[in-house]
């Protein structure tokens, strides 16, 4: 990065920089969760969920691409294993054992409000000092909150059709 692009990122760049990194690390784990979960998911409205979660899966990756490349702007080295990627995340990675659709997206569900967390607090630290960050960061927290939306919406969906069945068989 250039020396007035270090001057605009300001003194906290290595505190934004570790705080990418984490961001980094929970999009990969977001990620995998998104796609392994959508790939072993079971129960009602699976086959109309389950393309939209390797959507979700996708856009987590494609915000892992933006982070990194800010980072490298920003001077620094993205985490590099994936060994790191549990240590630095603060949003846990939650193994889908329970393959039942409910278990899935309320297990996303807390992702997804943990990224958005993590965004803001981003966000919050660049407005106004580090435009290009802030916009990423934005971008993204606009993504993570689509996808909240999105999992409160077929949990919903969900709980209806089970009391719409429980009506039909009273």
């Amino acid at each position: 990065m250039g020396k007035q692009g270090m001057e605009i990122a300001g003194a906290d760049r290595e505190k934004l920089i570790e705080m990418l990194n984490a961001a980094l690390a929970e999009e990969w784990l977001a990620y995998y969760q998104y796609w392994i979960g959508a790939r072993n998911l079971e129960g009602p409205m699976r086959s109309e969920i389950e393309p939209e979660l390797l959507l979700h899966a996708t856009e987590e990756l494609a915000h892992a691409e933006l982070i990194v490349n800010r980072i490298v702007q920003l001077g620094g080295t993205p985490v590099l294993h994936p060994a790191e990627w549990e240590k630095k995340a603060r949003c846990a990675y939650e193994t889908p054992n329970d393959p039942y659709i409910e278990t899935v997206l309320e297990q996303n569900l807390r992702g997804e409000r943990c990224a958005i967390k993590r965004y803001e607090e981003i966000a919050t630290l660049t407005a106004g000092k580090d435009h290009i960050t802030h916009s990423i960061a934005v971008q993204i927290l606009t993504d993570e909150l689509e996808h909240e939306q999105d999992i409160e919406d077929w949990i919903n969906d969900i709980n209806r059709m089970r009391e719409d069945f429980k009506k039909l068989r009273m």
